[in-house]
Formats: C-alpha cells, structure tokens, sequence
C-alpha cells in the first residue's frame, strides 16, 4: 500500500506493520523563492507542511548539498520571505492569518509583527479587519532602507521592521461579499482564517523608479501606484476574467512593461492565460500562443540579460520564449512533470520552486540565451565568467544526471565550455586550445585518445577528451594547466595534475578542419579567500617554473631508460667473443644509466605500500613539492620557496652529471661505431 499526503509517500510491504521513511525522497512542495547575495548565494521559500528553508546553492568543500547546507528560517509552511539580500541577518517571513515575524539569523529568535493580533479563527472573511492570502505576499522595498511591504486586502508598509504598519492603498480585490463567508460547509466549517478569498497575491515594486508599485489580487485585479501609494490606478483590461494573478514581472529593461501569469484552475480552467502589459498597463497582450491548453500558468520571468528572453512555470513543467512570448518551448532535459510555483534568475542560472519536488536549478543560461541565435553549426559559447571552485561535482562529467537519490548536486567545479559541430568523421581531430593572457598556452584537450598513454599505479591519470556529437557538445575545463609527465611503470605517491589557472583573462581557441572559432573568457576570485594579485602571480610563476623543470627531468629519465633498452636488445645480439669492445663500451654505458636512474627514480616501487619500504627518487621528492605548493588557496610559503632552490641546485647537479657521463659516452659510442 501507499499512502501519501502534503510531506510526501510512505510505502509498506507487510499491510502497514511497517512503512517506508518520508523523508527518503526531496518531495517539498514550495511556493516561493527568493535568494540573497552572498556566495554561494542561499535560496529561501515556505514549504508546505514543514519549516520555511534556507538552502545553499552550493554544497561548499563537498559534492554535494546536504542537510548540513539548510536550516530553518523565517515565517510557516506558506511563507513569502524577504530581506536585504547583501545582509541577510534579519529575515521577514510570514503564513496565514497575517502572521508575520522577522527573524534574527545570529540568536535564531524572531519577533512577531503582525499589523494587529487580532483571533481569527472562526470568523467569517466578512468579520476580519485584514484578509489575508494563504501566501501572503511580503517584499522589502529596492530603493527605502528598512521597508518592507505586506499585502492584505490593502498594501501595508512599515519602515521600522514591522513595530507599525500603514495602510498605503484603499482595497485592492474585487471585495465579494458572498465570497466571504466562512469556509467549508455544508456539515463542518473549516473557518480557520487562513484560506480567504479576495486578497492581494502578489506585489511588485519597480526596480527602475521609486514609488512605482504594482499589485496583484487574487480574485484579478491588478492595480499601479506611481507615488508610493498616495493615489492608485486599476489597469485591469476589461477582456480578463475572474481570477487569479499569481505573478507579476516588471521587465528589467523597460521601465513601463510588465508581464503577468494567471490561472483559472479553480473554476476548472486549465488553460495557460500569461499577458504582456505595456505603457504602464495602458496595452494588453495575450502572449497564452504555443503553451499546451492543460498547462496552466502561474510564474513568468524575462532574462535580465537578453530583451524579450521570458521563462514560463506552469502546472506541468517550465517554457521558454525567445521572442517575447511570440512562441513557446518546452525546456525538458532532466526536469520532472511538475507544477512549477516560482521562478528566479541568479547570476547565470534559473532557480525554480515546485510543488513536490522541491527547489531545482538550471545552470549554463548563457548557452541558452545565445542557443536560438545559431545560424550555422560550428559555434565555440562564451563561458560564464567563473569563480575559481572550493567544492566538487558530478557534473564536470557529461554522464551525470544532474540528480541524486541522497542530495542536491553542486554545479560544476570548472569554467564550462559548450560548442556546436557539424557531422565529422571518425578521424577528424577536433582541438580546444587554452591561452592565458600572455599568449602562453595553458592546456590543451583533443577529441583523440593519446595513443601513447600508459595506465599504471602511482602514475597520471588519463587526459579527459573532448566529444564531437553533431549539435552541442559540453566539456568541463577543471581550471588547471596542462598534466606533468609520468614514468611509466613507477609507483609516485602524488597528483600529476598540473597547476590551478589564476584569475585572469584567457582565451579559447577551438579548431577542427581547417576551422578555427575564438572567444574570450575569464576566471574570477572566489570571495570565500582573499589572494592578492602579486599573491597569485608569484604561485604561478613559481608552479610554473617547477613544473617545467619536473617535466625536464622526467623526459630525460624516460629517454634514458629507452636508450638503456636499445643497448640492452642491441648488447643480446653481439657476439661477445668476436666484439668484446664493443660489449664493454655498452655495458659502460648502462651502468651510467642505471647509476643515474637510481637517482632520479625507485623502480622497485610498483604500490602504495612499496614507498613504505623502498626510499623515493628524486622525482618523488620534486612532485610532493609540487603538491605541498598547490594548495586550495595558492599562498606559498618560505619553506616551498627554499626547498625549491635546493631541489633545483641538486637537479643541476645531477642534470650536468647525465650531459656529461651519459651524452658524452652515447655521443662518442654512436659517432665511432657509425663510421665503422
């Protein structure tokens, strides 16, 4: 059997002697959303049958978001939220009944607020002072300090965190007085104060001009003040039906749109009804075209970046339009079949509030607002500027689907990079080349597989590639220089990956055929650290240099022990009594190699546990250097700057000692012995 209810599911196998957990599953049903600014910024909304919650976007030093990454916060179940969001330590919250509190994040205590304490319950709606929504709207004021405004059947304001309120509005519904009994009925009432009818549902206040505010009201009117309340304006257009206006968008970048969803399905309307104001509600446009009749409307938002870019929530999942609503599509991917309740765009991700299943985001919206515009395949995207990472995620692979049965996941901890191409054969190299500012190559990432890569224990691990699907393609650059040489078959306890790209300008260059595609991209500071510019550029440069060298003596060891090997096959071939000079030259000439390759390696090391027993080379000594210096954050210190010039004085020593024994004795054995 199953038995579900607002919280979620619960199963049994055993005709309810037992039942599954309901907390197994991320079933919150949530009715609004609002985030601050901090980093990683933190979402907040009502959920029904449960706390209000704060979660981070971001599980900080983990794969994932947690329960450790939420926490309770202000208002009930049905709760709009609101506060400074670059300070968010006092929070407004509110529920039904006009309860309202404001919350002190640090003590984690809160204080009523509520414009009167007056008892409700049994009331019909008629007999109350105040009616207020199930989801009641509340918003802190863009341009007041400290103001905040809470719809009833009026607008109310406060400008000292809720201690007193003002009426700012006369009544702004429709104000039916045989809608306003009590509820339920005909046996039982069910007159609890909290379901009424003929309240304000929604309130907006202009991000372009102080004192333009607009609200909504359940029952469909939808009314503008442009003097902050002293006198107010109905622009509800007379083709608009009874019903409920569930948002209001105030476009971002014309002062006198706006964009509304409403929703009928409570007279057992379910067609989508989503409207284009213009000249301050003075023109109304249906722009309904395109969404399928039973998915019904309640959340529109245009993309603060790119004009007439409108992203739609409706009852059964969420739209996009790239055209101001002239036509619609339906945004899928990995997104459940879901009512979808709010709607908000944060940096370069679409943040959504559902009723079920709980709060989802949308990374990469700069790939999306610039996907419609292809107009031919072959486009290399500019990246999101991107803060260099302090957590980790599965979705810097391709075959992450972007859930998990336990836990949010983290957005990917790399600059993210997409790319369209047209059908290539098998053999087509596709290339994506790395530049920093100075020209120098960082990395570079092919879609061949690097036909000289050995796997073995204690060594590199294999290069990610690139893929060549026809239409896009995504790839996720981990933000590292290129990957230091191994030596095949030795066990080094270490990472061989090379060192962290620092903030900056850079470049990418993608090339296949005889195509080469250029954007600009750049790498930003986490603001969870503080490095100075210096700070960075002396990490660099001192990884760098360290890195080019490791690789230098890695390359010789490699060619030294390949040479070794020749001789060696070349030795089993000449017959020792007929060329004992040649066999001595030989000889001499691995005993050199081996000499020096103990130094530089311990080949006896083919596990972890072997470096327990058997001393490290010195290569070994030079790679855990590098890795005590590439610290999370790349501050470096005295002692990685000394052992540097030690190891690069003993590096010298030995580097001269192989040009002049090994070299030497290789140069003359092959210039005697091809004269002869």
């Amino acid at each position: 059997m199953l038995i579900s209810n607002d919280g979620g599911s619960e199963i049994t196998f055993d005709t309810g002697k037992n039942w599954s957990r309901i907390d197994n599953m991320p079933t919150g049903q949530f009715y609004r959303l609002i985030t601050d600014n901090l980093f990683p910024y933190n979402i907040y909304g009502g959920q029904q049958d449960n706390s209000s919650i704060k979660i981070s976007s971001i599980g900080i030093g983990s794969s994932g978001i947690g329960a450790k990454n939420w926490s309770a916060s202000a208002g009930g179940e049905s709760a709009f939220i609101a506060f400074d969001p670059d300070n968010p330590n006092r929070v407004m919250g509110g529920s039904y009944l006009g309860s309202i509190e404001i919350l002190d994040v640090k003590s984690k205590l809160s204080t009523n607020i509520k414009i009167e304490p007056s008892l409700y319950m049994g009331l019909a709606a008629r007999d109350m002072k105040y009616l207020f929504n199930w989801n009641a709207p509340i918003i802190k004021s863009i341009h007041e300090p400290n103001t905040y405004f809470h719809g009833a059947q009026y607008l109310l304001k406060t400008i000292d965190e809720g201690i007193s309120w003002e009426k700012i509005s006369p009544d702004l519904t429709r104000n039916q007085n045989n809608k306003q009994g009590k509820g339920g009925g005909p046996y039982t009432v069910e007159a609890v104060g909290a379901e009424n009818y003929g309240t304000l549902s929604y309130v907006a206040e202009s991000p372009h001009e102080s004192g333009v505010i607009y609200t909504a009201s359940d029952d469909g009117l939808i009314h503008v003040t442009k003097n902050n309340g002293d006198s107010w304006e109905n622009i509800t257009s007379k083709k608009l039906d009874e019903t409920l206006i569930n948002s209001i968008e105030i476009s971002p970048h014309s002062k006198d749109v706006t964009y509304i969803a409403t929703t009928r399905y409570k007279f057992n309307d379910f067609k989508p009804s989503v409207y284009k104001l213009n000249n301050y509600g003075k023109v109304w446009k249906n722009i309904s075209d395109g969404i399928e009749d039973i998915d019904f409307t309640r959340v529109i938002r245009e993309d603060p970046v790119k004009k007439g870019m409108l992203y739609l929530g409706t009852q059964n999942g969420l739209y996009v339009s790239w055209n101001d609503g002239d036509d619609w599509s339906k945004l899928n991917l990995n997104f459940p079949v879901v009512p979808i309740t709010d709607l908000k765009i944060k940096n370069d991700n679409l943040v959504i509030a559902t009723h079920g299943r709980a709060f989802w985001i949308l990374d990469d919206l700069n790939i999306l607002r610039e996907y419609n515009e292809i107009k031919n395949i072959g486009q290399l995207f500019k990246p999101s500027k991107t803060i260099i990472p302090n957590w980790y995620s599965s979705m810097n692979e391709n075959n992450s689907k972007g859930t998990d049965l336990l836990e949010g996941i983290n957005p990917a901890s790399g600059m993210v990079l997409y790319y369209t191409l047209p059908k290539l054969s098998d053999k087509t190299e596709i290339k994506i080349k790395i530049f920093n500012s100075g020209g120098d190559l960082v990395n570079v990432f092919s879609s061949l597989h690097d036909s000289e890569f050995i796997k073995y224990d204690g060594g590199p691990k294999k290069k990610s590639t690139l893929t060549k699907n026809i239409g896009l393609n995504r790839f996720v650059w981990n933000m590292r220089h290129n990957k230091l040489k191994g030596i095949p078959n030795v066990y080094i306890e270490g990472s061989y990956e090379g060192h962290q790209a620092i903030p900056g300008r850079y470049k990418l260059v993608l090339s296949y055929l005889d195509k080469e595609l250029f954007v600009d991209c750049k790498i930003i500071e986490n603001p969870q650290f503080s490095l100075s510019s210096s700070e960075y550029e002396s990490y660099h440069n001192f990884m760098n240099e360290a890195e080019k060298i490791y690789n230098e003596m890695t390359n010789l060891t490699n060619k030294y022990q390949v040479i070794k090997n020749e001789m060696v096959d070349f030795k089993s071939k000449i017959n020792p009594s007929k060329e004992k000079n040649i066999l001595n030259e030989i000889n001499s000439i691995v005993n050199e190699i081996e000499k020096w390759d103990k130094i530089m390696v311990q080949r006896l090391s083919k596990a972890y546990d072997d470096v327990e027993n058997f001393e490290n080379g010195f290569t070994a000594h030079y790679l855990h250097l590098l890795n005590e210096a590439d610290s999370g954050i790349p501050k470096l210190t005295k002692g990685s700057k000394m052992k540097l010039i030690e190891l690069n004085k003993q590096w010298e020593v030995y580097k001269k000692s192989a040009k002049r024994l090994i070299d030497g004795k290789i140069n003359k054995f092959n210039i005697k012995y091809k004269k002869s």
